[in-house]
């Protein structure tokens, strides 16, 4: 027994010794090197700070993409957050702002009241940020500035939506105008009022040259603070084009359930006919469902499209850094002519069929009429304006301050207005 018992010791001896790791044969063997000291972290919890993601944006990001490290800056000087970059902030301050609450009830083709499943300014800007994203990150850009441009280049817009702005320039001819690029900017440098130190959101340099210049036609004529004659970063070329894939894919799909036109209709496209066919070729019966699979097929093959000849413009022009974008002396981001001319005609036959719809006219007659009323119901008595806003016509005059105020009203919020000036039974 006492035998058994040695042998039963001396075998798990030899199995946890021939378990142990055994050094190679020449290796080396070295002292272990002291500790590093680090810098005490705010928290134990604290893993990935700004200047973290900055260091990653460095070893991620493709040459021409816009680092955060390498802002301008802001117009009013402020400490950096140690948590976010400079791009998160500015995605952040346009999130929490009025003028982005307000596109909730702004209108993109069907006012509010049309119905609760169409598309509206908000929901447009965010399927917007959806897409600009993709394609950033497949082009290795800079996500975040491109998402803040996308979510904030329509803050601008007026109410009841196209319509409006062109009331809204015809009323402030003779005042300077309006553009809801311009107004977007002013919108972020004035009107926002959010903090004690300054006006505005102060958002850093590239995201308001990338505002006022995501349009190829603004290059030439921006404001003199931000580089005219210079293309913008190529994370603000891309907003105008994933603007474009959102709202002419995501309007197909509120024509086609409002019934203004029909899939036969469409079916006269192209782009639209490829897709079409293709999902029915898988055997999908359900027309909710064969719609939506049809628009994700055409969002797809633009954004492909447009991922594969930016590629291809980079390197035709041989661009190794965002100065390279800036002096590349045209647009490097777009589509392929093939892909162009697709688009051109899908966005002809919505034109024909839907933005010249009977319904949408006698709406954006309708709008053009409230605004006119507003407008000149508050220049010929301004004390009807509330008092923060007539506090601001020694600064801004009459004319501007009445623009602003309406320019940043939802729809609903124009119609109630108009109701209250001029309905006698309506309380005021």
């Amino acid at each position: 027994m006492i035998r058994t018992r040695s042998r039963t010791r001396r075998r798990t001896q030899r199995r946890t010794q021939s378990s142990r790791p055994r050094p190679l044969r020449g290796a080396i063997h070295r002292k272990a090197a002291p500790p590093v000291e680090r810098e005490p972290t705010p928290t134990a919890l604290l893993l990935v700070d700004r200047r973290a993601q900055e260091q990653r944006e460095d070893a991620q990001l493709a040459p021409y993409g816009m680092r955060s490290s390498r802002s301008r800056g802001r117009r009013y000087p402020e400490e950096e957050h140690p948590l976010r970059t400079c791009y998160q902030r500015d995605r952040d301050r346009v999130i929490h702002s009025s003028s982005f609450r307000r596109l909730e009830y702004k209108t993109q083709v069907f006012v509010n009241h049309e119905g609760d499943n169409y598309r509206t300014r908000l929901t447009h800007s965010l399927e917007g940020a959806q897409i600009g994203r993709t394609v950033a990150r497949a082009l290795g850009l800079n996500e975040e500035l491109t998402e803040v441009l996308v979510l904030g280049h329509d803050l601008g817009h007026t109410p009841f939506g196209h319509s409006g702005e062109r009331v809204m320039d015809e009323l402030m001819k003779e005042h300077g105008g309006f553009e809801h690029n311009r107004q977007t900017l002013r919108i972020l440098e004035v009107l926002e009022e959010r903090y004690p130190g300054f006006p505005g959101l102060n958002l850093t340099w590239e995201v308001r040259e990338g505002m006022i210049k995501h349009r190829p036609d603004a290059d030439a004529i921006a404001p003199a603070e931000y580089a005219p004659g210079e293309a913008p970063t190529l994370e603000a070329q891309l907003v105008d084009v994933v603007d474009e894939i959102a709202y002419n894919n995501h309007d197909i799909d509120d024509c086609l359930t409002s019934g203004m036109i029909t899939v036969e209709q469409i079916c006269a496209v192209p782009l639209f006919r490829e897709a079409h066919e293709s999902v029915l070729a898988q055997g999908n019966a359900d027309d909710r469902v064969l719609r939506h699979q049809v628009v994700r097929r055409i969002i797809n093959r633009c954004t492909e499209d447009l991922i594969g000849t930016t590629l291809r413009n980079l390197q035709g022009a041989k661009v190794g850094s965002v100065e390279e974008v800036r002096r590349a002396g045209r647009r490097l981001v777009g589509y392929s002519k093939e892909m162009t001319a697709a688009v051109r005609e899908l966005k002809e036959f919505l034109l024909r069929n839907m933005y010249r719809h009977y319904r949408v006219v006698r709406m954006g007659d309708k709008a053009g009429r409230i605004l006119r009323d507003l407008f000149q119901s508050y220049v010929s008595e301004p004390r009807q304006l509330p008092p923060h806003t007539q506090e601001l016509i020694e600064r801004d005059g009459v004319h501007r301050v009445i623009c602003d105020y309406i320019a940043g009203m939802t729809d609903r919020f124009a119609v109630d207005e108009h109701r209250k000036l001029f309905d006698p039974t309506v309380r005021v």
